[in-house]
């Protein structure tokens, strides 16, 4: 029997219509209704809440307004259809209605990713960029151990040179590379002793990871947590939203987020290449944390605004489809 869907809310004069419509037409076009009701879903009510009523049949749809005339000629189409598909015993149909005839833990799975995959990516970025912090805690109360796993478990993610990493507990906040010209405070190098004629390989500067007086550096570099930390806060400000900041245009994210971060980081790379050449077009320079911070969280907040409402677009797509197959099978 064909399957047809009305989404509805209460107290929709133009849905009690077409329900009572689509009653008077069962017997011409049989058929078992399924009637939705758009509140009882956040992104249903969001995707619909100007089209009601909407009738869903086979892979034909109707949207307000439309009368008696047109929902038989949509019926009339689906059921054709379904009854082409029958006669030729086509394979993939058979599949599909097999697959609709149950609820599966595969499906109650998806439904529930659908609904709470905005808190699963928030809890994992604040821990991706909140742990790092917990390096310099468990350093400053003794806990070497647990620090040292923290440290470890970030290593492959970044390069964690501490001079373009954050301090806490210390004299300063950071203890810059001396290429930065930063006036007024201790470079790394003054600190430690530690410097490129020493350490070409920048391999102590990876390693070190404080001491009492200058504080200990967290486990990621300063442009990596302004990039993790404003996704999180971009994670968040999207669902207190209730999900209705609209998807950002790939050229802003590609000029705005990608841009900044590409030439500060880039040109420092550049830069840093030993080649008269190199320098002759680009002088060696060193990036600031203040730029590594802006740049960082530009890249950050622009991607989130590019990524996360088109994940929202996927899992509300999933959520209406998988909401239609418990809706019919529980009827």
């Amino acid at each position: 029997m064909l399957n047809v869907f009305l989404y509805s809310r209460p107290n929709c004069h133009l849905c009690e219509q077409a329900e009572a419509d689509l009653r008077l037409l069962q017997e011409a076009i049989p058929h078992k209704l399924t009637v939705v009701d758009i509140d009882s879903d956040a992104g249903l009510k969001e995707a619909l809440a100007l089209e009601i009523p909407v009738v869903e049949a086979g892979p034909f749809r109707l949207k307000a307004p439309f009368g008696r005339a047109e929902l038989q000629a949509t019926l009339g189409a689906a059921a054709d259809r379904q009854a082409q598909l029958e006669r030729i015993n086509d394979k993939a149909y058979r599949a599909s209605v097999a697959r609709a005839q149950q609820i599966t833990r595969a499906d109650r799975l998806s439904f529930w990713i659908s609904r709470h995959y905005l808190l699963m990516l928030n809890i994992f970025l604040l821990l991706y960029f909140g742990l790092p912090f917990l390096g310099p805690v468990f350093k400053r109360v003794g806990w070497d151990g647990p620090a040292e796993v923290i440290y470890q478990m970030y290593k492959p993610l970044c390069h964690q040179w501490s001079f373009r990493s954050w301090f806490l507990f210390g004299k300063q906040a950071y203890y810059p590379h001396e290429k930065a010209n930063i006036p007024d405070v201790i470079t790394f190098e003054e600190a430690t002793g530690i410097t490129d004629e020493n350490d070409p390989a920048r391999i102590q500067a990876r390693l070190f990871e404080g001491n009492a007086w200058m504080g200990y550096k967290v486990a990621l570099c300063q442009r990596d947590e302004a990039t993790w930390g404003a996704m999180f806060l971009f994670g968040i400000i999207y669902a207190l939203s209730g999900r209705r900041i609209p998807k950002l245009h790939w050229m802003l994210w590609l000029f705005i987020g990608l841009g900044p971060v590409g030439l500060d980081g880039f040109s420092q790379l550049l830069s840093q290449i030993p080649s008269d050449f190199i320098h002759s077009i680009l002088p060696y320079r060193e990036s600031t944390p203040l730029l590594r911070t802006i740049t960082g969280f530009l890249f950050g907040w622009m991607t989130a605004w590019f990524t996360i409402p088109l994940m929202e677009e996927t899992m509300a797509e999933s959520r209406r489809i998988l909401a239609k197959k418990f809706a019919v099978l529980k009827a």
